[in-house]
């Protein structure tokens, strides 16, 4: 990934930030037919002595072919596309000067690198599935619980899945805030994504952007 100095985000909070936010990967790899790429939920755990950066983990259906690819070829790369947004030239001082501008898009993306394994182990994979669906209802009123559901009829689904670990040994972050500008033009980028009529992507990138300048400032 092309990274400019102004864009690298090398902080390790801030990168696991936007997993734990953004926690749906594209796992690359090299399959029998080429580049392959599977879409899946991750968690993101601390750093280890052989994973110094983290451990991603995720499971994946036992027909999925991807776990069976453990072991047999270099670092997979998993990618977490945070928020992003069109970036108009109007919200840009020398635009009303000399017209002199054009658009751009700004975002915040981070590339995960590691080996992949396998674990086909009926209590691991309880764990982690009870760790996502905590993760993932906590904002419902009534948050659903892997214990609301038979036993046996979960651990027949458990046999159906095999859990992924990727022990993180690089990873990478740009966040493309417009840094290279002035600190006047990404504060009326920032209050021009707050208005935006894009809940979500484009107001959460201009709280990002309204971070960067405060902190810079």
């Amino acid at each position: 990934m092309y990274t400019p100095a102004s864009f690298r985000e090398e902080r390790l909070d801030m990168l696991h930030g936007l997993i734990d936010a953004h926690p749906l990967g594209a796992l690359v790899r090299h399959g029998a037919d080429g580049l392959c790429a599977d879409h899946l939920p991750f968690e993101i755990a601390a750093p280890t002595l052989d994973a110094p950066f983290g451990i991603l983990r995720a499971h994946v259906a036992r027909a999925n072919p991807l776990w069976r690819t453990a072991g047999e070829e270099d670092d997979c790369m998993v990618i977490f596309q945070g928020p992003h947004a069109y970036i108009t030239p109007a919200w840009y001082a020398e635009k009303q000067r000399s017209g002199k501008e054009v658009p751009t898009f700004n975002y915040a993306v981070v590339h995960a690198h590691g080996p992949l394994r396998a674990i086909d182990d009926a209590a691991w994979l309880l764990g982690l599935v009870e760790r996502l669906t905590a993760r993932h209802e906590a904002d419902q009123a009534a948050p659903w619980r892997v214990s609301d559901a038979p036993a046996d009829y979960i651990d027949k689904l458990l046999k159906a899945i095999v859990g992924i670990e990727i022990p993180l040994t690089r990873i990478t972050g740009k966040w493309k805030l417009g840094q290279n500008r002035s600190l006047q033009d990404q504060a009326r980028m920032a209050r021009g994504l707050a208005l935006e009529h894009q809940p979500g992507a484009a107001q959460a990138l201009g709280a990002l952007i309204a971070a960067n300048v405060k902190s810079a400032s």
